[in-house]
């Protein structure tokens, strides 16, 4: 079995994630109180009690999902003797994910990773004013449909392709007049369906490039190593394993394409048959189903899942 971990991103949080974790694990309940002492914060409480929209908040979320995943990482390694080298070809994240990717390859510090994505998440809610970017979800069209509706929708204002998740599903960001004439014309052009998204920025869009340069300067100050395993790169879809280069593709991913669908693939081609989400939730599961029925999956979130993952290492 060849195996890849792989990171959620935005949208996996939940009230109570990670609480369960906390209590059946020493090592998960003291990787959240490492996450509070370099936030500053009890964001462990936030994610444990809530309230959801204070937990949805981007620069809550994103270093919310980093901690739980890290924290299933850090029990795989104490409980069950997890050596991420020996027990996987790769990584990815999605989005926010790959910071959690390259934190469990040990590139960077729990701490600067948690500082990081929050610095990320500020960043890019400040970017653009809210109510004035949108995102929406292009189901039952592809990519190349996806790119042809926002270039067209582009004469309002900015629209452009974010997130190419799977066959029939694209993501799609930008100003918020341009990206619903897009979803206009894919509806024209034949989309099963369009979901405007219930978010508060329009991310991977150019319109973020202000957080790009933010990210730019704190990449710069944080020490960096090679991880363990290679990367593969939301921005290229290849793997990367050159600590400057993953600093570069980092600032790049602000604004660029996730390009999920074709990382799966890419990580299928070298040899990957079985994707393990590490995290909350299961949403790159079921992406991982629709993008190729050959490649397994599973998803470790829980002790449950802690402890089924375990047995076949």
């Amino acid at each position: 079995m060849a195996r890849a971990f792989v990171f959620p991103g935005q949208g996996s949080q939940a009230v109570g994630m990670g609480r369960e974790l906390a209590g059946a694990f020493v090592g998960a309940k003291e990787l959240f109180q490492e996450v509070d002492d370099a936030l500053g914060q009890s964001l462990s409480r936030l994610m444990f009690e809530g309230p959801i929209e204070e937990l949805t908040l981007t620069e809550n979320a994103q270093p919310a999902l980093m901690a739980v995943s890290l924290a299933v990482m850090r029990v795989l390694r104490s409980e069950g003797g997890l050596d991420l080298a020996g027990a996987c070809s790769f990584v990815a994240g999605h989005s926010l994910g790959e910071y959690s990717a390259l934190a469990a390859a040990g590139t960077f510090s729990v701490a600067d990773a948690a500082r990081l994505l929050k610095t990320r998440g500020k960043a890019m809610q400040e970017a653009v004013p809210v109510g004035e970017g949108a995102m929406a979800a292009l189901l039952g069209v592809d990519l190349d449909v996806a790119a042809a509706v926002s270039e067209e929708a582009s004469s309002v204002g900015v629209c452009e392709t974010a997130n190419d998740n799977a066959p029939g599903q694209v993501v799609i960001s930008g100003a918020k007049a341009a990206v619903e004439k897009a979803v206009e014309l894919a509806g024209e052009r034949g989309a099963r369906k369009c979901v405007m998204l219930p978010v508060s920025a329009p991310f991977h869009s150019s319109l973020l490039a202000p957080a790009a340069d933010v990210m730019r300067d704190a990449l710069a100050a944080v020490q960096m190593n090679d991880p363990v395993v290679p990367v593969v790169a939301n921005v290229t879809a290849e793997p990367a394993q050159d600590p400057e280069v993953i600093r570069d593709l980092l600032v790049k991913q602000v604004t660029a394409t996730v390009r999920w669908r074709e990382c799966v693939l890419a990580m299928k081609e070298r040899g990957v048959d079985t994707l393990v989400e590490v995290g909350a939730g299961k949403v790159l599961s079921g992406l991982t189903r629709r993008i190729d029925r050959e490649l397994g999956g599973m998803a470790v979130g829980t002790p449950e899942g802690i402890e089924e993952l375990v047995k076949t290492l």
